[in-house]
């Protein structure tokens, strides 16, 4: 059983299902990731994730999940200087945001669960959550799709083994061999956030090693991924 695609359904049939649907959001990023991968890594892994464990989901949720067309945009100003990448500042990634939940509530959607592929995203959807549920009424649940892959060093990354690895297994015709290197190891202080274009440039915008990735890795990690997120989408339409 597959979850009906958004795009690819018409408005009458959309109408029906809205009121009791959740629907889905990928959202990820077209940004630059090294030498090796391409630059729609982001938005390629979270739609991949997010399709497949709504149709994994589909049969046994109580609920029609219906998936919107995944957002290939996002935050990624930190990531211009190095070239290849299509950024959205903060404040207009929510205003985004917030036109398509205002979309939804206009057409009797009442539950969204966002998808979210990349790093400089997360402070926008944990906001966009917060908004969309006091100023549109909507039930609002976001996630982050590389917290679904267990406890390990390796994750989430950017582009290095665990993207990387992810996809070799899902398209490896996208993935260039990675350089053995040294990886740098920025400065850091336990519990504390740190954000500095330094940091960026001494890694040469990725992290540690993606020449380690293989594709049979990426495949396990993909399977417990989508697996996980299957459960969860289950549960959301069970509790929204």
């Amino acid at each position: 059983m597959t979850a009906p695609r958004w795009a690819e359904t018409d408005r009458e049939t959309l109408r029906r299902l809205l009121p009791d649907a959740l629907v889905l959001l990928p959202i990820g990023a077209t940004e630059q990731h090294g030498r090796h991968l391409a630059t729609g890594t982001d938005a390629l892994l979270a739609a991949t994730t997010c399709e497949r464990a709504a149709d994994a989901a589909a049969g046994t949720a109580t609920r029609p999940l219906v998936l919107a067309p995944a957002l290939p945009f996002g935050a990624s100003d930190h990531h211009l200087e190095f070239g290849g990448t299509l950024s959205l500042t903060p404040e207009t990634l929510l205003a985004v945001l917030a036109d398509l939940a205002r979309s939804v509530a206009a057409q009797g959607g009442r539950r969204m669960v966002v998808v979210n592929g990349h790093g400089g995203n997360v402070g926008v959807c944990r906001s966009f959550a917060g908004l969309a549920a006091t100023r549109y009424g909507l039930s609002v649940a976001y996630l982050d799709y590389w917290r679904l892959a267990g406890a390990d060093p390796r994750v989430p990354g950017h582009a290095g083994e665990f993207e990387t690895a992810l996809m070799l297994a899902v398209r490896p015709e996208l993935v260039r061999p990675a350089e053995p290197r040294e990886a740098p190891d920025p400065p850091s202080i336990v519990d504390v956030e740190l954000h500095t274009m330094d940091t960026w440039r001494v890694i040469d915008g990725f992290t540690d090693h993606p020449e380690r990735a293989d594709a049979e890795r990426g495949r396990r990690w993909l399977d417990t991924i989508v697996t996980a997120m299957a459960d969860r989408f289950v549960e959301l339409a069970r509790i929204l």
